[in-house]
């Protein structure tokens, strides 16, 4: 048995900055911003958003600017095998998520527990 929820709405922004992106989505939403010290500090910031939400990302892409969801779970191939069944297919495997594409087209991300409370929530979804 595994668990998975939404855990992000991931918005992919086409900019040179990141910086352009935080300001205009943390105004439009009425969040601060909440940007790191980390290596990657230039592609990726989110917004504080409150505990019971998904967590709202910024992240600069090289491709045209969309919003894309990602799933948490505590096992990730049993989600992606768990997606693909529904018709999903795996598009790229990365060392710490897997991005998919749903039957509509869209891609999405299968991700680790992002919220900080996955482990104790009774708002996952449990699957057997």
């Amino acid at each position: 048995m595994h668990k998975s929820r939404l855990a992000a709405l991931v918005i992919d922004s086409l900019v040179e900055d990141i910086e352009q992106a935080n300001r205009f989505w943390g105004a439009a939403l009425g969040m601060p911003v909440i940007r790191t010290n980390e290596a990657w500090a230039d592609r990726y910031a989110c917004l504080s958003t409150p505990d019971k939400q998904p967590n709202v990302l910024i992240h600069r892409v090289d491709h045209p600017s969309k919003i894309h969801l990602d799933i948490e779970t505590d096992d990730i191939e049993a989600e992606v095998a768990r997606l693909m069944a529904l018709g999903a297919k795996k598009v790229q495997h990365f060392e710490r998520w897997v991005v998919m594409q749903a039957p509509t087209g869209h891609n999405f991300c299968v991700v680790s527990p992002q919220r900080p409370d996955f482990d104790t929530s009774d708002e996952v979804n449990h699957w057997d």
